[in-house]
């Protein structure tokens, strides 16, 4: 989210205002055939846009890419409030689920275990405490090296949610301080290089935020995905009954070990 989040809304806001009453005034113009008028207001209007369109391009080529490691959070407005997002599992593997409903992966399967944690220090003083928030849409995917994209996948989510149940979606209603952990599923290729979960909304305004990361040219913030080993199964300490190495060691008539 934009550093400055509610003042980037409101320059936004007051634009759109500006722009609309200048639409209207030329509107006017043109109906009481006012044309010096007319020439006043586009070039107002034209000036006002081109201020923002400079701001909005100064800060997405001042911005630079973050890449979060696990249990870093990152933030979303919410307007009176900000939700945080972070990575604090990732593991990967070659087959979800057991025979017959298991699922293969054509190149390996990343679980990506993501926690949402809506922020009570950052409740606006006229927000209700207690009102429930119901957040934006989101999208997740993965990006490469090259910063080719990976949505979910479809099998490998749908086996998972049979093995351990259905994952929380993004859009769950939380209350302040509270917070859940969800899973997601990708099927990465082979050998994929620094693959990076991309999380963001889909809502059409923030393309026009000034300092928001879906703005034109503004560089994003990703979250380092480094996955768990799996843990190794330890072979426990050998017991040897002694009574059965001194019966052994008599039947062969041999020396017994020291």
């Amino acid at each position: 989210m934009p550093e400055f989040a509610p003042l980037a809304l409101l320059t936004f806001m007051g634009t759109c205002f500006l722009l609309g009453v200048a639409g209207i005034s030329v509107i006017y113009g043109l109906v009481r055939k006012k044309g010096g008028l007319v020439q006043k207001v586009l070039v107002v209007a034209l000036a006002v846009a081109g201020l923002y369109v400079t701001l909005l391009l100064a800060a997405s080529l001042a911005s630079h890419e973050r890449v979060l490691r696990a249990g870093e959070q990152k933030y979303f407005c919410e307007v009176d409030c900000h939700e945080a997002y972070s990575v604090v599992n990732v593991r990967a593997t070659k087959t979800l689920g057991a025979p017959p409903e298991q699922a293969t992966a054509g190149g390996t399967y990343y679980v990506v275990t993501v926690k949402v944690w809506f922020d009570e220090r950052t409740i606006s003083s006229r927000r209700d405490r207690n009102m429930p928030l119901k957040p934006n849409p989101r999208t997740v995917a993965v990006v490469d090296e090259w910063g080719r994209e990976y949505g979910p996948s479809p099998d490998g989510q749908k086996v998972l949610e049979q093995a351990q149940g259905k994952s929380i979606p993004f859009t769950e209603l939380l209350r302040p301080g509270e917070s859940y952990a969800t899973d997601v599923v990708f099927d990465l290729p082979s050998g994929i290089r620094n693959p990076r979960l991309f999380i963001t909304t889909p809502v059409w305004p923030t393309w026009l935020l000034i300092g928001h990361e879906n703005s034109p040219f503004h560089k994003r913030v990703l979250f380092r995905l480094e996955p768990q080993p799996e843990p190794t199964v330890r072979a426990g300490p050998q017991y040897v009954c002694l009574s059965d190495v001194v019966g052994d060691a008599l039947l062969r008539q041999t020396p017994f070990p020291c």
